[in-house]
């Protein structure tokens, strides 16, 4: 395991999706998808520690990788720093 986390985003054309690269093994079971904020709750550790993240509307987690959707209008700058703190929680 790293000492640290790296997180990379990238904004979809359209602004409402961002895709989250990290340096961590978020799934080893293949695509997990979460059609919903709520199914975060009863998803794997990961997801479960994502649930509680305000305006995450979807999201899909395969590998080191995560695709979010957000709910609209919430900002990401919130999305992102929150995702990087549940994670540094989770992880470290």
């Amino acid at each position: 395991m790293s000492e640290y986390i790296e997180i990379e985003t990238e904004l979809s054309d359209d602004g409402e999706q961002m895709d989250i690269d990290t340096n961590l093994v978020l799934s080893e079971d293949g695509v997990e998808v979460y059609e919903t904020a709520v199914s975060l709750e009863e998803g794997s550790p990961v997801a479960q520690a994502l649930a509680g993240i305000e305006g995450i509307a979807q999201l899909q987690i395969e590998g080191s990788s995560m695709v979010v959707t957000r709910e609209p209008n919430a900002p990401w700058h919130t999305i992102v720093a929150d995702i990087s703190a549940a994670l540094k929680d989770f992880f470290l």
